[in-house]
């Protein structure tokens, strides 16, 4: 793994050169890449123009950004990334733009602060005279108490928040309509420590920490604002990399898949949800295989089908998301109204993604594109944010790449606003000195507005009430539900403000009536049991959430209500229902299975039984499975369940279904075979003996229905000796390293390295080289001692035991083995290049400093030492400079034959790209009497009369022997004139012809080779 990425790294870097070299020499998609041309390479939205608010030179590379009160941008400005970071010695900036003369374009730029503190921010929020900047490993709160747009104060908020300069790590903060903040961080973040570097405990009392107790990976938190009482909202993405709160309290969120599984998602952040990067019981990653696992990657990636994972509202395919907002202005066209504006600087667009109600949760129907950078690919939308005037404003972080961690332009980068064509960017004074002019600036777009708004009225208090009731009945639900937070707030309000809400007619301020409710722990019950009835599924969903707070005598009844009205395949309520019950499965479930009594065996109840993790929950599975109406799929699903199960329950529950199984074997009720190996796989120490119908059933399978992965991987499990024989017929048919170290392995497992051994003293060279590669991929300990056997035996052919010495090198131990054979002068000639290159290449200095002293690798026309050949392997060259070496420098055609041309000493080579590997054809050159080819082994004739010959058999009868010698002579030789043939374990082919070549043709002559293939 390590190696892969420091590959992709170096590709990126690669590109980033080019790209910059391209940049220099040839300009951008028109001419350069000078700001003035920035829009006009821009696609907008219809309706929307987008204008250069500021650029480079007085601004460089954006993350992110948020605009306050007065218009003004504030940005963090960031040089010191990763590879470059220390290049600007005082450190990165978080810089004010402000546009003074209202004609849309910044005229002022402020350094508010410089340092190294801030190198590499990721997040920025902007509260009065407070700046909260996200820069991992630390929170920090500047402060400006003399309003001279420099901080006056340093604070600590969290520290310790993940790994330094890493974008994986701690992100934006977003001030909420309930007065508490919202930010995230992604699976970099690890934990969350307070200003004293102490672990932070959540408000359940578990530690914030990304270990499986419960929480994984990428985490949503809510706090207040001197981050006291933190929440853990969400849990288990890759890289949220921030999270935007409506008016109702409902949060939206992107995430950045593994990058190549065009998997990057938008989702509703369904409060105390796992979101399924990882499995939720064993962290393992998506990757690993799984029962039921999904056939689609990007669902796959997401642990989608699996029991107690939210689903994704949207998979967006291949990307880099970034900055997110919820736009609730109406300057904009209507379709963006109340809807999230998203960016994703990997395919250079900003969208927005317009979400409809779906069962309990949402879907999305189309997606809108805001700004696309269709003409200019450097265009990296980072963040975005909505200003006072309902405008919107974009962080372009303009670069060639992005992702990878790097950073290919450190001179350019751009700010932008979008608004309708022609339309002024107006600046107003707010009031927030009385309690009417201060509920009108809640009502505005911009979260920073709001925030100053919200601090007015709470202060207000009684006073603000009044204005606060007459906005809690405005047409637009969304300032309806900025006021109802703020009553909630106020003294003796709290009854009546949830009363109101409740009885809404907007079902999101009646689900904010339940969110709400939340917070008045003492009475939650009352207003469960209240709205217990409501008929909106979406309703129904944060009532089932609340429960999970909710820990009186009555919330396994009010759960079983909840529970009934469950409609199968509405996956965001049984998800939600799932949340409600987490540690109280036993009392939840019995209630609903005492209420639906017979009935539990519907789709509803399937649906249920899969979700639950009561103790019941193994044999309840059990009983389903037993029946033979529960088709493919649905079986899968619960077996899959299973792994979520207690292990005692469900090991003692599969114990019963097996027996059952037994008996049903012989009959037609019996369970298909995908059933019976799951339930064999997983009942304890199954070695089939006391199951002998299931066993027969099972190997019949096996040995001639089961495709090979699935044989192998089920072998390796079951190890029933009947399968022997396909497990090797895998090995020597195989061509994928995996299934025939796991089939070899299975052969050891079962005793079998004797038999091994003996197949290969019997066989023919090509199936010796398979088991010996079986061998070095099984990764077994005893493979290693079967090998260090093997080297031994002079009867095997040079390619073998050349693969034998490769195979020996995967051990540390193997290498020292080789290492004294080479010291001990027990290495033959062909096996000095391939004992080389591993012993001089090993990752134990001490191994390559003695190896250094006995052995070279081949030298090239230059007369030094050639590349080990792993990293000759990672070389490309010219194939048609490679023809011309073929053809004309006197080497290959001079034995070999293309297409028709050439000498046929040797094998012809026309199609040889699509029968050798790259590693065979550069170990056939270097190294040629390790591997050669069948008919082409080089004989030695001595003659009566004492002269010797040689060359290739080619025909051999009781009166004539004929060879071809290497310049392609026929020989014919009477019988009667030879003394003795002898086969040769040296090729035709000169060992030192590499020394022909100069390492660059050597390169070019592969490169040429892998072209001739069969057409």
């Amino acid at each position: 793994m390590r190696s892969r990425l420091v590959l992709a790294w170096v590709g990126v870097q690669l590109f980033l050169a080019t790209a910059r070299l391209v940049a220099q020499t040839t300009g951008a998609v028109g001419d350069d890449r000078d700001p003035k041309a920035a829009v006009e390479k821009l696609d907008v939205a219809k309706g929307l123009e987008a204008t250069l608010f500021a650029s480079e030179p007085e601004l460089l590379s954006l993350t992110n950004l948020d605009v306050d009160h007065r218009g003004r941008v504030w940005v963090c400005e960031v040089v010191n990334y990763r590879g470059h970071n220390g290049e600007r010695p005082a450190g990165d900036r978080i810089l004010i733009c402000s546009d003074t003369n209202g004609d849309g374009i910044c005229d002022q730029t402020k350094v508010y602060y410089q340092g190294r503190d801030v190198d590499s921010a990721m997040g920025i929020c902007v509260l009065g005279n407070k700046v909260i900047v996200s820069c991992s490993p630390n929170i920090l709160v500047f402060s400006d108490d003399d309003g001279d747009d420099l901080p006056d104060r340093k604070e600590l908020l969290f520290s310790k928040t993940g790994s330094s300069q890493h974008d994986h790590a701690a992100h934006s903060f977003q001030f909420g309509p309930d007065g508490k903040l919202y930010w995230n961080f992604g699976n970099e973040g690890h934990s969350i420590h307070d200003a004293a570097g102490n672990p932070v405990s959540d408000s359940h009392g578990r530690l914030v920490v990304d270990r499986g107790q419960p929480y994984w990976g990428g985490m949503v938190f809510r706090c207040n604002l001197d981050g006291s009482h933190l929440e853990v909202l969400a849990h288990n993405f890759r890289n949220n990399y921030e999270v935007a709160v409506d008016s109702f309290g409902t949060l939206w969120q992107s995430d950045n898949d593994d990058d190549g599984n065009r998997g990057v998602r938008i989702n509703f952040v369904m409060e105390y949800g796992n979101f399924g990067y990882l499995d939720e019981k064993t962290g393992a990653g998506w990757q690993n295989k799984r029962t039921g696992m999904e056939s689609e990657i990007p669902r796959r990636h997401w642990h989608q089908d699996d029991p107690g994972v939210v689903p994704n509202l949207l998979v967006t395919g291949a990307g880099s998301p970034t900055g997110i907002t919820v736009y609730e202005g109406f300057l904009l066209p209507k379709p963006f109204w109340n809807q999230m504006i998203h960016c994703d600087a990997g395919p250079n667009v900003v969208r927005s993604y317009p979400v409809v109600r779906q069962g309990a949760g949402y879907q999305v129907d189309q997606v809108l594109d805001v700004l696309h950078g269709a003409r200019d690919n450097w265009f990296r939308p980072a963040d975005v944010c909505v200003a006072p005037d309902g405008s919107l404003f974009v962080t372009d972080w303009y670069d060639p790449g992005v992702g990878g961690h790097a950073m290919g332009d450190m001179e350019r980068g751009r700010l932008f606003r979008i608004a309708p064509p022609g339309t002024k960017y107006e600046i107003r004074d707010f009031d927030f000195d009385r309690p009417e002019s201060a509920v009108e600036a809640l009502k505005n777009p911009c979260n920073s507005v709001r925030f100053l708004a919200w601090t007015a009225l709470k202060q207000f208090g009684a006073k603000a009430e009044s204005a606060l009731w007459k906005m809690a009945s405005d047409p637009n639900p969304r300032f309806r539900a900025r006021a109802l937070w703020l009553l909630l707030e106020m003294d003796g309000q709290v009854e009546d403000t949830l009363a109101h809400a409740a009885q809404d007619r907007d079902e999101d301020i009646r689900c904010q009536a339940v969110r709400m409710a939340r917070r008045q722990k003492s009475n939650l019950g009352k207003w469960l049991s209240r709205w217990i009835d409501d008929p909106t599924p979406s309703v129904r969903r944060e009532l089932a959430i609340a429960l999970h707070e909710y820990r009186s005598a009555d919330a396994a009844t009010l759960w079983a209500q909840l529970a009934v009205e469950y409609d199968a395949g509405d996956r965001w309520f049984l998800e939600a229902l799932g949340i409600a019950a987490d540690d109280r499965w036993n009392e939840f479930l019995a209630a609903w299975m005492a209420r639906v009594g017979n009935d539990w065996k519907s789709p509803n109840g399937i649906d249920l039984i899969w979700r639950s993790r009561a103790d019941q929950t193994p044999e309840l599975i059990a009983q389903l499975l037993e029946e033979n109406s529960i088709d493919s799929s649905t079986a899968m699903r619960l077996f899959r369940a299973l792994d979520f199960q207690d292990p005692k329950q469900r090991d003692e529950s599969m114990l019963r279904l097996i027996r059952k199984a037994e008996q049903l074997a012989t009959t037609e009720k019996r369970l298909p075979v995908a059933s019976l190996i799951e339930i064999a796989s997983r009942t304890p120490n199954f070695l089939g003996t006391d199951f002998p119908n299931i066993r027969a059933t099972l190997v019949e399978y096996l040995t001639d229905s089961a495709p090979t992965n699935e044989f192998v991987e089920l072998a390796s499990r079951f190890r029933f000796p009947e399968l022997e024989d396909r497990l090797l017929q895998t090995v020597l048919t195989s061509t994928d390293r995996n299934e025939m170290g796991s089939a070899t392995g299975s052969i050891l497992a079962m005793k079998g390295g004797p038999r091994l051994l003996k197949f290969i003293s019997v066989s023919k060279e090509p199936q010796q080289v398979a088991v010996v590669q079986g061998l070095r991929w099984s990764n077994a300990a005893e493979a290693r001692f079967l090998l260090e056997s093997l080297f031994e035996d002079s009867n095997l052919s040079a390619l073998v035991r050349s693969e034998i010495v490769k195979a020996l090198g995967q051990w540390p131990e193997g290498q020292l083995f080789l290492l004294q054979q080479v010291k001990d002068g027990k290495l033959s000639e062909e096996l000095r290049y391939p004992a080389a290159n591993i012993l001089l290449t090993s990752g134990d200095t001490a191994i390559r400093d003695e190896a250094a002293k006995h052995l070279v690798l081949p030298a090239s026309a230059q007369n030094t030492p050639l590349p080990p050949l792993a990293q000759l392997i990672e070389r490309h060259g010219d194939s048609q400079r490679g023809q011309d070496v073929f053809v004309n420098a006197g080497t290959c055609a001079k034995c070999h034959i293309v297409k028709g041309a050439g000498t046929e000493v040797g094998p012809d080579l026309s199609e040889v790209g699509s029968k050798l590997s790259v590693e065979a054809m550069y170990e056939s050159i270097l190294n040629p009497s390790a591997g050669i080819s069948h008919n082409y082994e080089m004989y030695r004739l001595l003659l009566t009369d004492g002269r010797t010959l040689s060359g290739v058999l080619i025909s051999k009868t009781a009166s004539e022997i004929i060879l071809k010698d290497k310049e392609a002579v026929l020989l014919k030789i009477p019988a009667a004139d030879v003394d003795e043939l002898t086969q040769q374990q040296k090729s035709l082919m000169p060992d030192d012809l590499q020394k022909q070549l100069t390492e660059e043709q050597l390169v070019d002559v592969i490169e040429y080779m892998q072209t001739l293939k069969k057409q």
